[in-house]
């Protein structure tokens, strides 16, 4: 569904007048002498203030990600795609969202931190997402649906053609997070932009692509919103190292490849294991780098396991996620340590 844009975005951001940066002002090429930004003319070429729009790493994301570059919004991590989704649409106190549940943490953090109402929908037995609940769930004042997939922590894919159908009949913002998109079969919802203007799709750097330190999220949606992220975001909200990482990474396409292949690879292995222990009652199937194990007496699991310096995550206080671990694969070296210690357990019992 195309959005009524001045109706979805918040009057104040609508009339906004941007901060304008000196490298805002400024784009050409042929310049040599720089006496605009008050910077320091030594300690080259860190002295510099970065793209205030990422240019040339918008670029490379766009011909590795085939998404064209005005589609393009470049954040520090996809946190902060998901806090300007808040500050651009949602009044405070007025608006609201809505999520399914569970799923990843920050979208309700966000919600708090700008006095949004957060409404959230649980997900079936199963972990699948039916779209009519969703859009049930949602009023007139529902600003943007909020869609992890593959979801953290449950680790499977939801359905494609439900999503669209919450697309087609939303009026809001469709956010649908692909953070762990590089670790499932089947297409990215980037390919539906094109026909869904509403829909807005994240990314990231800091999962199959190995560069969680660098902070590089990224978020592909119509011009419009792109136009208001940048609107509303600080002027240099990327720095320069993290471009240059960043650019640095996505030309080693074929060791991340490596990666993800080596993942993929170990992941049953280490489900088959796990579901094998006589404490574990069942392991979900996941797209992700992660699976979520079921287990008796999940919460002494996790301590007994801190205790021997490996660190999984405890889920069990989740909904539907009861007694349950959240477990990354990691090398061969690491998921044989845990399993080493996840039979000990089991010895002890």
């Amino acid at each position: 569904m195309t959005p009524n844009w001045q109706n979805l975005v918040r009057p104040n951001i609508w009339h906004l007048a941007p901060y304008s940066s000196a490298r805002d002002e400024y784009t050409g090429s042929e310049a040599s002498v720089f006496l605009d930004a008050n910077e320091n003319p030594y300690n080259s070429p860190n002295n510099r203030y970065p793209d205030p729009l990422q240019r040339e790493l918008k670029s490379h994301v766009a011909r590795i990600k085939g998404v064209p570059v005005q589609n393009i919004f470049l954040g520090n991590g996809s946190d902060e795609a998901i806090d300007l989704i808040f500050r651009v649409f949602c009044r405070p106190g007025k608006d609201n969202v809505v999520a399914i549940e569970p799923t990843y943490g920050m979208y309700s953090v966000c919600a708090a931190i700008n006095d949004v109402e957060y409404r959230r929908v649980p997900l079936e037995s199963d972990f699948s997402m039916r779209s009519e609940k969703m859009l049930e769930a949602c009023s007139q004042y529902t600003k943007a649906i909020f869609i992890c997939s593959p979801n953290n922590p449950t680790g499977n894919a939801i359905d494609r053609k439900e999503i669209l159908r919450v697309c087609e009949a939303f009026s809001g913002i469709v956010v649908v997070d692909e953070a762990y998109g590089d670790f499932q079969q089947g297409e990215t919802l980037t390919t539906a932009l094109a026909t869904h203007p509403n829909l807005l799709v994240l990314s990231t750097l800091s999962k199959a692509w190995g560069s969680a330190a660098i902070r590089l999220g990224m978020a592909f949606a119509n011009e419009a919103v792109i136009g208001f992220f940048n609107k509303v975001k600080y002027p240099y909200n990327v720095n320069q190292l993290t471009q240059n990482e960043a650019q640095a990474i996505l030309s080693r396409i074929d060791d991340v490849d490596k990666w993800i292949r080596l993942i993929l690879s170990e992941r049953p292995k280490v489900m088959q294991a796990v579901s094998l222990l006589p404490y574990c009652q069942k392991v979900y199937p996941t797209e992700a780098n992660f699976f979520l194990a079921k287990v008796n007496q999940a919460d002494k699991i996790y301590q007994y396991l801190c205790d021997k310096g490996i660190v999984v995550r405890n889920r069990s206080k989740v909904t539907l996620c009861e007694d349950c671990l959240r477990i990354t694969i990691g090398t061969p070296a690491e998921n044989t340590a845990l399993l080493s210690a996840l039979r000990q357990w089991e010895d002890r019992g």
